[in-house]
């Protein structure tokens, strides 16, 4: 199972998510050119417990270094695989909070996140000599805070079924709390001080991201923040989208709704949409016509059930332009 994106698209680019990601992918090529001194990289800017704890190994830092350590940690990762599995679960749900928070305010949350999630690691691996770096437990924070802000959304998910594209939806709130109640029993059964995944800096940084959120909505946005909405406002729907459709046994045709912006109904765009329908899955390209309207249908010739007779049936798609508006009206508020 692949995860390819939640089922909720955010009205603004995320560029703080993105800018997050790009210093992870440097700081990775940085680590890479280290050649022989990587170790030393590692241990310098990577969070060990024992530089705090243990006098004569602290002698050895400056205050610099074992306050940034803090913050490094969380941009140096151990390998490909351990960058790419963290930025693709931060491309996954951090534009939701990115959109939920505002850009300065997703930083400021993304960064205490990751430092709580330190903090606590550090507090029960007290005397560690193991480095502990990676961006999980910030990600983690990212989690946490999108399973109490969009509880219905629903994960998009490909199982390759011989080399044939299969898409299905995971509820966004199972996917999370599974993954929550994995990290604590491997964090309840992983002795303190052992080397590997810190379990307990997960559930730190989730736990975080939980309350952080609550916090920081209840502060203001800020002008600066607020401005940038207006720039960074995204002026294209996903390519692909899901579209559950409709139908009964009386009825071969089947009717369903699709989600594009203003720019796209007044320029016309082309969409991949992908229609579970009962065990089956099926991927159509369409073109929306320049100049549609909100409301307009569109009709897919011979896209709708078969008919004992051999006879197949339409599918009508009613188009929805995505202003905030039509948005919240369409899918409700917890997706504006």
């Amino acid at each position: 199972m692949i995860p390819i994106r939640d089922t909720i698209p955010s009205k603004n680019y995320p560029v703080v998510n993105n800018v997050i990601i790009g210093i992870n992918v440097l700081v990775f090529i940085v680590e890479l050119s280290k050649g022989e001194g990587l170790n030393q990289f590692i241990f310098t800017y990577g969070l060990v417990p024992a530089r705090y704890s243990v006098p004569d190994i602290a002698a050895f830092f400056s205050f610099g270094q074992q306050a940034i350590s803090f913050i490094s940690f969380m941009f140096l990762h151990g390998g490909f695989w351990h960058l790419l599995g963290n930025m693709w679960s931060l491309y996954i749900f951090g534009d939701n909070i990115e959109d939920r928070l505002g850009h300065v305010r997703y930083l400021i949350f993304y960064l205490l996140c990751g430092l709580v999630s330190g903090l606590l690691h550090f507090l029960i691996n007290w005397g560690s000599t193991v480095p502990t770096i990676g961006a999980s437990g910030a990600i983690a924070g990212v989690m946490g805070a999108y399973l109490i802000s969009y509880p219905r959304s629903k994960i998009l998910t490909l199982i390759p079924i011989f080399f044939i594209p299969y898409f299905i939806e995971v509820p966004a709130s199972f996917f999370l709390s599974i993954w929550f109640v994995f990290q604590f029993l491997n964090a309840a059964v992983t002795p303190a001080q052992a080397g590997g995944i810190a379990w307990w800096a997960h559930i730190g940084g989730f736990l975080a991201g939980l309350v952080l959120l609550k916090l920081f909505l209840t502060l203001p946005e800020g002008r600066i923040s607020y401005s940038m909405r207006g720039v960074t406002a995204k002026q294209k729907t996903p390519h692909l989208q899901v579209v559950n459709v409709l139908g009964s046994n009386e009825d071969s045709h089947l009717y369903g709704k699709i989600i594009v912006s203003p720019s796209e109904a007044r320029l016309g765009a082309r969409k991949l949409i992908n229609i579970p329908w009962g065990f089956h899955s099926r991927l159509f390209r369409i073109n929306i016509p320049s100049g549609t309207v909100h409301g307009t249908t569109l009709r897919l010739k011979g896209m709708g059930k078969q008919t004992l007779n051999g006879q197949k049936g339409d599918m009508y798609l009613r188009v929805f332009i995505r202003d905030r508006e039509t948005f919240r009206r369409t899918w409700g508020p917890d997706h504006v």
